[in-house]
């Protein structure tokens, strides 16, 4: 496929430097190959990682550029060879939208962790050369295996933050296995950790919330959780010594890695799913005690990702979101900083169109 191939022109939201703010535009998609879906948006979640994209705050950046990778709508074309997907199906693209597919990772199901680099849903090299362009904009030709099913029993709007702060926490918990007799703490309480606390919960693990403050204590409980601390108690991490077998750290912001890691019992790991731009040291004999581990964890592949969607529509798991119109979320991204959102912000791309 060549660049002259790329025929449809879309309205948008797009950054055109890191230190200006995010204006309409239009993009260009390319036109459907074989086995393609064109998909048009209607809902796409604000994930923390678009603002530290858009802000130059994790690398070099190809502006200009349109971010969001928690895209829900609605199929209305499919090329010629697509099988899994059909015009009018609820489907749902997340942070990736395309892998090598020969690797043993991509072999395995691990797309996500592709060892030529999957092609992320935006600010990545696409098949046809250009850069990808992720779902602050009204439509998205993605190949038909990248595109997920939504089931109909999660609420339209509330679904687009699972393709990635959901399967973000599901994902670990799935790998590390909590469930019934775990214990397990969510450090911090926006939009990874509330669909932590929640996802946990389900799975029947005792889950323990660790937030700065008390300030979202009630709804930390109502979302499942049995415990609720304030990090910025020190008396918490000596009460708390040596209680969890898991800790998903949710947060873009250092921590102390040695409290944190102090919290773990014996065997017990401390997952990042958060990405702060700068280093987290990690204080090696913190480690030593009680054979303790840190990890980090990424989204993850698509048949898992798949199966995260259900698992949230069996047991009636949504995020709780914020919708906002297109023209609000440069205001949007300030009040993220500020932690301002109870717990997601999703735009309503009706009000691109």
């Amino acid at each position: 496929m060549s660049l002259e191939d790329v025929i449809l022109s879309v309205n948008a939201i797009t950054a055109t430097s890191a230190t200006t703010p995010l204006v309409r535009a239009t993009i260009e998609r390319r036109d459907l190959g074989p086995r393609d879906v064109l998909i048009e948006i209607r809902y796409a979640g604000i994930c923390h990682s678009d603002i530290h994209t858009v802000r130059g705050e994790w690398g070099a950046v190809p502006y200009p550029l349109t971010v969001g990778h928690e895209i829900v709508g609605q199929v209305t074309e499919v090329g010629t060879e697509v099988t899994k997907h059909a015009v009018g199906d609820r489907v749902g693209v997340g942070c990736m939208v395309n892998s090598c597919r020969e690797c043993d990772n991509c072999r395995a199901g691990q797309e996500q962790y592709c060892l030529n680099g999957n092609t992320q849903t935006y600010a990545s090299v696409d098949r046809d050369g250009t850069i990808t362009q992720g779902g602050y904009s009204t439509h998205i030709v993605v190949d038909e295996d990248f595109v997920l099913r939504v089931p109909e029993s999660i609420p339209y709007e509330a679904a687009a933050p699972l393709l990635c702060a959901g399967i973000t926490t599901y994902s670990p918990l799935v790998h590390w296995n909590a469930g019934q007799g775990t214990q397990v703490a969510v450090v911090g309480m926006g939009g990874l950790g509330h669909m932590a606390v929640k996802i946990a919960s389900a799975m029947g693990a005792e889950v323990t919330v660790l937030s700065q403050t008390l300030g979202k204590k009630d709804d930390g409980l109502a979302f499942g959780a049995a415990h609720y601390h304030a990090t910025g108690d020190p008396a918490t991490f000596e009460v708390l010594k040596n209680s969890f077998d898991l800790i998903i750290n949710t947060v873009s912001a250092p921590i102390d890695m040695g409290a944190y890691l102090s919290l773990l019992r014996l065997d017990g790991t401390l997952v990042s799913v958060g990405a702060p731009p700068q280093p987290l040291p990690v204080p090696v004999f913190a480690l030593f005690g009680n054979r303790r581990s840190f990890a980090g964890s990424g989204i993850g592949g698509i048949a898992e990702t798949q199966q995260m969607l259900d698992f949230c529509a069996e047991r009636g798991i949504a995020p709780d979101i914020e919708l906002i119109d297109a023209d609000t979320v440069n205001q949007a991204y300030e009040r993220v900083l500020a932690s301002d959102v109870r717990y997601r912000f999703v735009i309503d791309i009706d009000t691109l169109r």
